[in-house]
């Protein structure tokens, strides 16, 4: 990876690329390719609609719709305004999307037009009121963007862009409740490039082409392509991820390197066509969320025949913190499988206890990051950016433990760790172990009050098609496997998982079903 010091904000990408490649693809999606001369000057045209709109620097600009060459075109031209974009989920419900468009306090939503009707009922239940301007991802000959964009001109508006200044403010999934807004700064974001570029795991050739089919609500689906644009790659947009259609996408656009989450991998292999897919053109799978079991990588490598890299990060810090690389990747040591990695160039790790102190190799603790790819802040949450910082030091929340080699192992978030009979019990271990059941399709471990126990170790299923599978069973499986505390004392069948839009299942809404069922 390189840097280019002419890029200091995001709007300095297009700028930088419509000088030196004006006439190479930068963005691909079902409405053909733009060129890097296309997005710079479509940008400029946006930032200058919107300055001629009154959006004053500093502003949050919501974007309501899927994965499009829109969202990045949409995406420099408010940084080169000065204000910054929200990407909002477009899977939660109108009063979620609600609060999330109150709390940011957007001035100006854009919407595709599948969404306009949602938007509406959105709308209603707004305490602020704010100005929608529709476009359309599925037709070239759209009117209403282009009636807005009017006379704008495709100058650049070249406005001074402060490293401070917001550029995304992303919002977290709510597994842990009230979602808060991140803000990612431009100095945050470039500081995460100069990670990069320090570190030679990272390769971009010239004709590189990034498949984005992660969410762009998402720093998954945000960040790395963005990383991938300001590195010159093209970026391949998939508006969901359905597994048949970007089996379509991989034929078509060809792309090099692809970002996805292990259980997205299981998807895509599982998919009739994927047995006669071509994946010749894949050079790197990166993919995160979760670790990925040496069954699933053993069939992957077989199947795509590229290489695999695992990155861990937060939305906190703008992108990945550890790289657990390709050479890393060993199918036949299963352990290191399960780890992270080792930290990022110019990124610390420390792993304390509940006091603060740093805790030995191989005693589990708590993830505290220190790098200067830091956010910005909570938005107009200062206390609950406090909560997480302490000395300069990001709390992640996520519990592990450092090996005598060095590499980082995550056991489980430090609130989903179970507490049963004064013994600390981290879920992900139970997991682990319910995993190498071959009826179990996929589980989640949650604690539930006990009047004995205080939390009872609770194992909840999905068996796997056509199995049958007892509470006995599951539970001697387990005595098997892990210590006798650790085992599930109560297991419970059902048919589905509430899940994150990354595939992560979501433990609270699970705690509260179960909760509810007891």
């Amino acid at each position: 990876m390189w840097l280019h010091y002419e890029i200091k904000n995001l709007g300095d990408i297009p700028r930088h690329y419509a000088r030196t490649k004006a006439d190479q693809p930068a963005l691909i999606d079902g409405l053909g390719r733009r060129s890097w001369k296309q997005l710079d000057d479509l940008s400029n045209r946006i930032a200058n609609g919107l300055i001629g709109a009154g959006i004053q620097p500093g502003a949050h600009i919501g974007f309501f719709g899927k994965n499009s060459a829109r969202y990045f075109e949409l995406l420099f031209g408010i940084n080169k305004a000065g204000a910054g974009i929200v990407p909002l989920n477009w899977r939660l419900a109108a009063p979620e999307v609600a609060v999330v468009i109150d709390d940011a306090q957007c001035a100006l939503v854009f919407v595709d037009r599948e969404f306009v009707d949602v938007l509406a009922a959105v709308e209603k239940l707004c305490k602020r009121k704010f100005k929608t301007i529709v476009f359309d991802s599925t037709r070239a000959d759209a009117a209403e963007f282009e009636n807005w964009l009017g006379e704008s001109t495709a100058q650049d508006p070249d406005l001074r862009i402060h490293p401070g200044d917001t550029a995304m403010l992303i919002y977290t999934s709510g597994t842990t409740g009230k979602p808060k807004g991140v803000q990612l700064t431009h100095g945050g974001l470039n500081a995460m490039r100069l990670c990069e570029h320090l570190e030679p795991a990272y390769e971009w050739r010239e004709g590189d082409v990034m498949l984005t089919v992660m969410p762009v609500f998402h720093l998954v689906g945000t960040g790395l392509s963005v990383q991938a644009l300001y590195n010159g790659a093209a970026v391949s947009l998939l508006p969901a991820l359905e597994p048949g259609n970007m089996l379509k996408l991989i034929a078509r656009d060809r792309p090099t390197i692809c970002a996805l989450v292990p259980t997205a991998i299981q998807l895509v292999l599982d998919h009739p066509d994927s047995k006669t897919a071509d994946f010749s053109s894949l050079r790197l799978v990166m993919y995160a969320g979760s670790a990925i079991s040496s069954t699933l990588l053993k069939r992957a490598l077989e199947e795509m025949k590229c290489r695999f890299m695992q990155f861990y990060g937060a939305t906190e810090s703008s992108g990945a913190m550890t790289l657990l690389r390709p050479e890393q990747h060993d199918v036949n040591n299963e352990a290191r499988l399960r780890s992270c990695g080792t930290p990022l160039p110019l990124i610390e790790i420390k792993i304390v206890d509940q006091e603060g102190n740093e805790v030995a190799p191989g005693s589990n603790g708590e993830f505290w990051a220190r790098m200067p790819n830091m956010f910005g802040g909570y938005w107009n949450q200062p206390e609950a950016t406090a909560a997480v910082m302490k000395d300069g030091w990001y709390k992640t929340g996520d519990a592990g433990f450092r090996d005598k080699d060095g590499l980082l192992y995550i056991v489980d978030r430090v609130k989903d760790m179970i507490i049963t009979g004064g013994e600390n019990v981290y879920s992900a271990e139970v997991e682990q172990a319910l995993a190498k059941h071959p009826a179990i399709r996929q589980c989640a471990v949650i604690g539930l009050p006990d009047a004995k126990w205080g939390e009872r170790v609770t194992a909840v299923i999905i068996p796997a098609p056509g199995a049958t599978l007892t509470q006995e069973e599951v539970i001697a499986h387990c005595r098997s496997l892990i210590a006798g505390y650790k085992v599930p004392k109560e297991v419970r069948f059902v048919e589905a998982f509430p899940m994150t839009a990354t595939g992560k299942i979501l433990k609270r809404s699970v705690r509260e079903q179960m909760t509810r069922g007891s």
